[in-house]
C-alpha cells in the first residue's frame, strides 16, 4: 500500500505472519513472592512458561516458546497455544506457579494474586523509601525501619538519616548488613510485609542497645515499602517496643509513601521472530528486508502499534499489547499463533530491496476495491442483480425488526 505522509512516499506492507517461535513476557507489579526463579508456570495443568529474574517492584514470567508450543505433548502445545492467544487478545487467564502462587493475569489489569486483587507496586526498595521520606520523618519519629523483602531500611543509620543528623538509637536488625542503614535478607519473600513472609514486624528486631541510644519512651515507626502495612511503637522500660495506637502526626506520612506508589498491573508484551516465507512477502531477497530493518530503514509495526526490535540477527520484536486492535491475535493448529504485522519504508527503498513494485496499490484503491483477496461481486461486470454487499436486504431487515 503506497500513501504520501508530509511529502514523502512510502510504502507499507501489510500481512500477517505465523509464529510458532513466538511467547509472551508477563510483568506483574507486586512485591508479594509468587514462585522461585525458573519455577514452572503452568495453564490448565500443562507446563507453559517459567518464572524469571524479578524487576524492580514487579514479578517477571516467560511463557511460550517453540519448545512449549510444538515440543511437548499435543495437549501442552494446545494449552501454550490457548493461554497465549487470550493474554494477547487481553483475556484474563488462571496461572498456576509450582510451589508457588495461583496468579490471574490479564494486560492492563491489576493481577489477582491467590484470590487477592494486588492494587500498588512499591514506589522503591526500603532504602530508597528511606532516602524519598526521611525528611518527612524528622522530628516526627525516633526511628523508622522500611520492610521490605530486597533491602530494609533503617533510617537512623541510613546516608539519609545522617545527613539530616538523625541520632542513633541502638536498633537491632536480624538480618545481613550490607552498607550502613541497608539489610538483606531480613526474612524469606512471602506475601506478607514487603514481600516478605513477616506478619510481625517485630520478628527483625533484636535486643536494643542502651550504649548507642536506646532509652524508654523511645519511638519507632514500622512501615512497608507500598504504605499498605504500618504499626507504631513505643520502647518501654525494659526497652521492650510495645504497640500504641498510630498518631496522627505520622499519618500523612504514611499516607505519602501511598500516593507515591503506581497501580499494580499486568503487562503483556509479544515476543515474536519474523521470519520464513513472511519475509518473501515482502521481497524476493528475504534477508534484504531483514537489513533494511535492522539499518532502521523498515519500521515495523504490529497492528499499527511500535514494536521494540532486537539488535542482532533475524527480526525479533517485543509489542505491548494493549496497543494492538482488539482481537487482533489468532491461531492456527501447529499449534501457533498469528498476529498482524506491517513494514513501512520509503518507497524507493522498498523497490531497492527487491519488492514488488507491480503490486503497490494507493490507499485509495484499496479502500474502494478491497485487500488481496478481492470479491469478484464488487468489480466491474458484476451481475446486477447481485449487488454486494445487499444493502436493500440488511435494510429491509432493520426496518422489520430483525436482529
Amino acid at each position: 500500500v503506497s500513501q504520501e505522509v508530509e511529502g514523502v512516499d512510502l510504502v507499507t506492507v501489510v500481512t500477517e505472519g505465523i509464529f510458532s517461535y513466538c511467547g509472551v513476557k508477563v510483568k506483574i507489579d507486586t512485591d508479594r513472592h509468587i514462585g522461585d526463579e525458573t519455577a514452572i508456570v503452568r495453564s490448565q495443568g500443562e507446563a507453559i512458561g517459567h518464572v524469571t529474574t524479578g524487576e524492580y517492584g514487579s514479578q517477571m514470567l516467560s511463557l511460550g516458546g517453540v519448545h512449549h508450543l510444538t515440543g511437548g505433548s499435543k495437549q501442552e502445545g494446545r494449552a501454550t497455544c490457548d493461554a497465549l492467544l487470550n493474554l494477547c487478545n487481553r483475556k484474563p487467564v488462571e496461572l498456576t506457579i509450582d510451589g508457588g502462587a495461583t496468579v490471574i493475569v490479564e494486560a492492563g489489569k491489576p493481577p489477582v494474586i491467590d484470590g487477592k486483587v494486588e492494587h500498588r507496586m512499591r514506589v522503591g526498595c526500603g532504602s530508597a523509601t528511606i532516602g524519598m521520606f526521611a525528611t518527612q520523618w524528622r522530628g516526627l519519629v525516633d526511628e523508622v525501619v522500611v520492610v521490605d523483602d530486597h533491602i530494609t531500611g533503617v533510617v537512623s543509620e541510613h546516608q539519609a538519616g545522617k545527613v539530616l543528623g538523625w541520632e542513633d538509637t541502638g536498633i537491632k536488625i536480624i538480618g545481613r548488613r550490607s552498607t550502613p542503614g541497608r539489610y538483606f535478607k531480613v526474612s524469606e519473600p512471602g506475601l506478607g510485609w514487603g514481600g516478605t513472609t513477616i506478619s510481625d514486624p517485630l520478628s527483625i528486631l533484636g535486643d536494643w542497645n542502651v550504649k548507642k541510644g536506646a532509652r524508654p519512651g523511645l519511638s519507632l515507626l514500622m512501615v512497608s515499602t507500598t504504605g499498605e502495612q504500618f504499626a507504631y511503637y513505643e520502647l518501654d522500660d525494659e526497652l521492650k517496643p510495645v504497640q500504641k495506637p498510630f498518631p496522627e502526626r505520622l499519618q500523612k506520612s504514611v499516607g505519602l509513601i501511598e500516593d507515591n506508589c503506581e497501580p499494580a498491573l499486568c503487562t503483556v508484551l509479544f515476543v515474536g521472530g519474523a521470519g520464513g516465507s513472511l519475509r518473501a512477502g515482502v521481497t524476493e531477497n528475504p534477508v534484504n528486508l531483514t537489513r533494511s530493518v535492522q539499518g532502521l530503514k523498515t519500521y515495523v509495526t504490529v497492528g499499527g502499534a511500535p514494536v521494540y526490535v532486537w539488535p542482532g540477527g533475524g527480526i525479533t520484536l517485543m509489542v505491548d499489547v494493549t496497543r494492538v486492535p482488539e482481537g487482533a491475535f489468532g491461531y492456527v493448529p501447529t499449534p501457533a499463533l498469528v498476529a498482524p504485522i506491517e513494514f513501512t519504508m520509503r518507497r524507493d527503498d522498498y523497490v531497492r530491496l527487491g519488492g514488488y513494485e507491480n503490486e503497490i496499490r494507493s490507499v485509495e484503491d484499496i479502500l474502494a476495491k478491497g485487500g488481496e483477496y478481492l470479491n469478484p461481486r464488487r468489480g466491474t461486470g458484476a451481475p446486477v442483480n447481485n449487488p454486494w454487499p445487499p444493502l436493500a436486504q440488511l435494510r429491509r431487515a432493520a426496518a422489520n425488526g430483525a436482529g
